[in-house]
């Protein structure tokens, strides 16, 4: 509800001249004052809906009914908007089939959850001469969940890691 906090109410209106937007649709734009007493008028609040316009743009409404309906619909967007979390798979180069079977079991369950998948292959000492079995490992990943999953990133070296980022389907 942040943003209408920041909306400005009668007398918290700083410009001069306002484009006033009448309760019947009609509107010009008049002094401060003219539009403060039109609201009055009314017996409605002044509220300024578009701060950055030239003038700026005020409209004659019921405050209380306003940020009501900004929350709602404030509301109604953050339930629209899905969290999409980064899980994330641990390899060494040399893991062992049953262990890869595993966790690529566990990548599918996370995409199909909707989640992104970072799968890395950790190298530590001499595994560092093993380069192109943990590339070998993240295409097996990346072949095994290609029908339910789309390349973020492709496998690439970061210091010791080489990661690759999957992401869920557009279409589920």
């Amino acid at each position: 509800m942040a943003n209408a906090d920041k909306v400005r109410v009668n007398r918290e209106i700083r410009a001069d001249e306002v484009r006033v937007v009448e309760p019947d649709g009609e509107h010009d734009v008049v002094d401060l004052e003219a539009a403060l007493e039109r609201a009055r008028e009314h017996d409605l609040d002044l509220v300024e809906i578009a701060p950055d316009a030239q003038p700026p743009v005020c409209k004659i409404i019921d405050y209380g009914k306003y940020r009501y309906r900004k929350q709602k619909q404030e509301k109604r967007q953050r339930k629209r908007s899905k969290s999409m979390q980064m899980k994330e798979l641990r390899f060494r180069p040399r893991t062992d089939d049953h262990d890869f079977d595993f966790k690529a079991g566990h990548a599918r369950r996370f995409l199909e959850n909707g989640n992104k998948v970072k799968a890395y292959v950790q190298f530590r000492g001499r595994d560092i001469i093993y380069k192109d079995q943990g590339m070998d490992l993240l295409r097996r990943l990346i072949e095994e969940v290609q029908d339910i999953a789309r390349i973020d990133q492709a496998p690439k070296m970061e210091g010791r890691r080489m990661t690759t980022v999957l992401g869920p389907h557009k279409n589920k």
